[in-house]
């Protein structure tokens, strides 16, 4: 079988008993087939959320398992069941989604819940794009288009249609995520990284009404994107669930723009690019927004998209901060969560910047 992008050794501190797994999964999945004999598992390392692993089965098929990490700060963050069930229930009205295999409860299989489901194949771009795939600046541009097009098309799923109208609390998401993050941010602190007090007042005081209630991805940026093997200007697959709710399509919008590096950027945000968007041809920040306004017939003005910018980067300091804190508090051994402190530093100068150029 042909390797894995960015598919590792299992990490000591996440090895699980691979037999007991093995086993559980061939007499509770949706479909047994080809999951006979115990599986090669692998990591992947780029994430820095819940554990995902690769189970490669001798007969071919392969598993993707997700758990969460011990340690956690937010437990919220890290349910299995609401990944699984939200995935089975877009998978009949969402092409992207993968095949679900099987959710576990029992603690005694892996020490927590975890669950199943079919891999994706295709090209995932990770920080720097595939060297044995060729991207010419058009077929980046179409990427972009593509991607853009897929986050709408989840945008316009009837929640109630596709069994989801549970997640949401109605309106008020803005509001509701402003506050929820602001006090996020407050509850991870450490002492070595700025307060951006003046950065959650700001937010406060500016936020929008809600444009819409729909279901959001929460996490819509390259590296949760699978590209065809034989197209990479076409996504086939969207990945990593944990976050989806209902809520306003622009918050959704502002989140993935906050990973958006572009290749004008200064060379302090150029440190934060975890994806290949600064690739001749991929759109800017501010195409990408006018290509989803387009699409959706929103209308999004400069002076409007600033306040998703910065709450999208706020957002972005508070999920880095809190990967930081399990670091901090010695909660994990694995030293790239050390990174994420001088992250939320960079990312603080970016919207002190924002805001003071803010002109009301």
């Amino acid at each position: 079988m042909s390797e894995v992008a960015g598919a590792r050794a299992v990490r000591d501190e996440d090895a699980f008993d691979v037999a007991r797994v093995a086993s559980w999964l061939r007499d509770n999945a949706d479909s047994p087939d080809g999951l006979d004999g115990e599986p090669e598992v692998r990591q992947f390392t780029g994430g820095a959320s819940n554990l995902t692993y690769l189970l490669r089965y001798p007969s071919g098929r392969d598993l993707i398992v997700r758990r969460a990490p011990s340690g956690t700060k937010a437990k919220g963050a890290h349910d299995m069941r609401r990944e699984y069930v939200i995935q089975s229930a877009l998978a009949p009205v969402f092409d992207y989604v993968a095949p679900m295999v099987a959710f576990c409860d029992d603690p005694t299989v892996i020490g927590g819940d975890f669950y199943a489901m079919d891999r994706i194949a295709g090209v995932i771009p990770r920080s720097e794009w595939p060297a044995d795939v060729p991207l010419s600046p058009e077929q980046a541009r179409a990427l972009c288009l593509d991607a853009v097009d897929v986050l709408a098309e989840l945008h316009g799923i009837d929640p109630a249609a596709a069994g989801l109208s549970h997640l949401g609390k109605g309106l008020g998401y803005v509001r509701r995520q402003v506050e929820g993050w602001s006090t996020r941010y407050r509850n991870a602190r450490t002492e070595d990284v700025p307060d951006l007090e003046a950065v959650m007042a700001w937010l406060d005081a500016r936020q929008p009404d809600d444009v819409a209630t729909c279901v959001i991805h929460n996490d819509f940026k390259l590296d949760n994107l699978v590209l065809a093997g034989d197209d990479v200007t076409r996504v086939v697959g969207v990945l990593d669930w944990e976050m989806a709710t209902l809520g306003d399509p622009l918050m959704d919008l502002a989140g993935s723009m906050a990973y958006w590096v572009q290749a004008d950027d200064d060379p302090e945000f150029q440190m934060m690019r975890r994806v290949p968007t600064h690739l001749p041809g991929m759109l800017t920040r501010d195409e990408l927004v006018a290509a989803y306004a387009e699409r959706t017939g929103r209308s999004v003005t400069p002076a409007q998209w600033r306040f998703y910018e910065v709450f999208g980067l706020f957002r972005m300091a508070v999920i880095a901060q809190q990967i930081y804190y399990r670091y901090f508090h010695g909660q994990t051994t694995n030293e790239m969560y050390a990174l994420f402190g001088p992250a939320v530093q960079i990312i603080g100068r970016r919207l002190d910047g924002l805001i003071a150029g803010d002109p009301g």
